[in-house]
């Protein structure tokens, strides 16, 4: 099973088509049939099961952690929609936002360096399908719980890796719940989320709103950022906050929506602001977060950690389509799309151990990957001259060239490509 494991990752180590989003021809493939075929029997075996397959990703990531990380590891939390609309085949779609809108729900925790913010390995996956959750954590289909309350086995089970640095949780305005904050800070989970700015809050002793609390905090300028296609200033500041009000929870129970007030202890937070500002001054984007971060971690280095968890998208960009075009995927079932992706996240995971590389031979071979791939980079001072996903079309290029030197040999491919291709009609030296 090793073997087309290794093999299955090579042949994702390269950017598809949306037309041909299939797999690439194996090593000991004779041909595309016999390759697809090998890789349906892999990802359609019952004993090839989803924690199997995460084990060389938690490997990676416990060597990563201990190698790039400082006082934390980053964890981004994030769903993504996979879309298969058009897939009918795929019987356990699920409804993502409306009734024609129609595929797999993916729920990725990703361990990022707090040191430089690079993107280091999936710690779990998970799909939410018809029959139930597809995760990492647990072989068989699991019961699917709510959105937020989904996240609290997911955290226990980070923690119980025991990775050389503590968790940090970093997770968008979808997490802004005082019941699960209250729940995350007993268990002792480290979290970072982004608020909603709606509620009530104790501040310096006065019950006020987060927005109002989050005015009077003092923001100064902590750095330079990108911020789309150009630059923006980055300013932070801090003041505490104290979380007295009750929680509300909501479930629907026989097709009618209930809601609850449920009563809590006091729960003493950051709320740290960030904003990004134009040279002129216009702020062009703020951010009110909570955490429960001890203050060593200070206000500029929260706000930049948020800023961090955009990498998570290089993962999805990845996947979807300037990468896998995971949308275009003919298995039948999550069970299947499960171990695929989870074979296809080792390739994303060697592309950014090959980014991360600060070796001259590292260097060397993005050079020679990016000259593959045929993509324009960047230039400029900050420009670091590749893509993650120009690394992994250009891996597309040189793996299938490496088997084929294997097979043929230099001489003989030049001399193949002189007798049968006409450069000579267009005064081009072949070979």
């Amino acid at each position: 099973m090793r073997e087309r494991y290794t093999a299955l990752v090579m042949a994702h180590s390269s950017v598809a088509s949306e037309a041909a989003a299939g797999l690439r021809g194996l090593r000991d493939a004779d041909s595309t049939l016999a390759a697809t075929q090998a890789a349906w029997r892999f990802y359609s075996n019952p004993r090839v099961t989803n924690t199997q397959l995460a084990q060389p990703l938690l490997n990676c990531a416990r060597q990563a952690v201990a190698q790039s990380c400082e006082r934390h590891v980053l964890v981004p939390l994030d769903w993504a929609r996979l879309d298969y609309g058009s897939h009918t085949s795929k019987i356990d779609r699920v409804v993502l936002q409306n009734r024609h809108d129609l595929g797999y729900k993916m729920l990725t925790a990703l361990a990022v360096s707090d040191r430089a913010g690079y993107p280091l390995a999936p710690l779990c996956l998970e799909l939410k399908a018809a029959d139930g959750l597809h995760s990492t954590r647990l072989d068989g289909v699991q019961a699917v719980a709510s959105v937020l309350d989904g996240l609290t086995p997911v955290m226990a089970q980070i923690q119980a890796l025991q990775l050389e640095r503590s968790a940090v949780f970093v997770i968008d305005r979808e997490a802004d719940s005082v019941k699960h904050f209250r729940l995350w800070h007993a268990a002792g989970h480290l979290f970072l989320v982004r608020a909603k700015s709606i509620g009530g809050v104790v501040c310096e002793g006065v019950s006020c709103s987060l927005q109002k609390a989050a005015a009077s905090a003092v923001l100064k300028r902590v750095r330079a950022v990108s911020y789309l296609d150009g630059e923006a200033e980055q300013f932070a500041g801090e003041i505490s906050v104290v979380l007295e009000r009750p929680a509300s929870s909501h479930r629907t129970l026989q097709g009618k929506r209930h809601q609850q007030q449920v009563k809590g202890p006091a729960l003493s937070l950051r709320l740290v602001v960030s904003e990004l500002r134009d040279a002129a001054g216009k702020v062009l984007a703020a951010w009110r977060l909570l955490t429960n971060l001890a203050p060593e971690v200070d206000a500029g280095t929260v706000v930049l950690w948020y800023y961090w968890r955009w990498r998570i998208e290089s993962y999805h960009k990845l996947l979807k389509s300037s990468g896998q075009q995971v949308e275009k995927w003919l298995q039948d079932d999550a069970a299947t799309l499960m171990r695929r992706l989870l074979v296809s996240a080792m390739a994303c995971v060697l592309v950014w151990q090959l980014a991360r590389d600060t070796s001259a031979q590292a260097d060397k071979l993005r050079q020679l990957l990016v000259r593959l791939s045929g993509r324009q980079m960047k230039r400029g001072k900050d420009a670091r001259g590749f893509t993650e996903t120009a690394l992994l079309a250009g891996l597309g290029v040189l793996l299938p060239m490496l088997q084929l030197l294997e097979e043929a040999s230099l001489t003989e491919l030049r001399q193949l490509t002189k007798d049968v291709l006409p450069f000579h009609w267009m005064g081009i030296k072949s070979g």
